[in-house]
């Protein structure tokens, strides 16, 4: 009995802070408003940040400057929109004060990110920059048992996964010294539509796992083992657009190697919540036959 009191109380706080996930992420370009917040997830509001924070690993501060100083890199690496514009898009009161931010953390103004960051290092060869500059190995990998959340829109919105996953995981004690984090996506971006683009945030599971942890959101899967051409990439998340086209359009062509049917992944190999965005390291995993 005791259990299935046990259960029920993380169940709820689980939904709760779940509900929190999905309102900052819908809302990040509005101020924070802990109180508002708190209503969302029903709990006081004197202790529901500390509880936040406890489960995510972050407080709900740094949680949203993360989140839109990712989003602003995206729009930076990616689109055609003014500093300002997106500064507004992401939730900065003025251009000073989101170049100061995004300054501090990606370590570059925005001006300067736009043309001269980490995504500029993949754009195609150019007489001075070889197509082979960029060691990838190629490997066997075998199959990954996961634990997964699944996302349904733009990939770099795989973000609210991810923390919906962290939330679901720490209050099913699903986390254990050897657990690693992955990234599964599905559909080829250019020929599916954004809002239709199939991903998977992931987990491996613990060496023991209780089949009631895997109720909804989280579901098991598992990644197919086989040959892989493998990319370890450092830099943020934002410049992946690049990487894979660099990755697709200069290193596969040049190889001799095919593409495999089957999904890439990534493999997070350190946090977001307490690395630098230039300092994150990803292992890109492509299929080959």
């Amino acid at each position: 009995m005791e259990k299935s009191l046990s259960t029920q109380s993380f169940n709820h706080y689980e939904r709760r802070l779940s509900r929190v996930t999905a309102y900052l992420h819908a809302h990040l370009d509005q101020d924070l408003d802990l109180n508002k917040l708190a209503e969302v997830a029903c709990m006081s509001p004197y202790h529901w940040h500390r509880i936040y924070q406890a489960v995510h690993g972050e407080s709900v501060v740094a949680a949203v400057k993360r989140l839109r100083l990712q989003r602003a890199a995206n729009h930076l690496a990616r689109s055609e929109m003014t500093i300002d514009q997106i500064a507004n898009l992401t939730g900065y009161p003025n251009r000073q004060s989101f170049t100061r931010t995004f300054s501090a953390v990606y370590g570059l103004p925005p001006a300067r990110y736009r043309k001269a960051g980490s995504h500029i290092q993949f754009s195609p060869p150019s007489p001075t920059r070889s197509a082979h500059m960029y060691p990838v190995n190629i490997s066997s990998s075998p199959t990954i048992p996961v634990i997964c959340v699944e996302h349904i829109g733009a990939y770099i919105g795989i973000a609210q996964a991810f923390d919906t996953l962290k939330g679901c995981a720490s209050s099913r004690d699903l986390f254990d010294a050897n657990t690693r984090w992955f990234g599964v996506y599905l559909d080829d971006p250019v020929s599916v539509a954004e809002s239709e683009l199939r991903s998977l945030a992931c987990i491996s599971p613990p060496a023991k796992l209780a089949p009631e942890s895997l109720q909804a959101p989280l579901r098991s899967a598992e990644i197919k083992g086989g040959k892989y051409a493998v990319l370890h990439y450092k830099g943020p998340y934002s410049d992946m657009a690049a990487v894979y086209q660099w990755l697709y359009g200069n290193w596969l062509p040049a190889s001799g190697q095919e593409a495999a049917d089957a999904p890439a992944f990534e493999e997070y190999l350190n946090n977001p919540r307490d690395t630098a965005p230039t300092e994150l390291l990803t292992n890109i995993y492509l299929p080959l036959r």
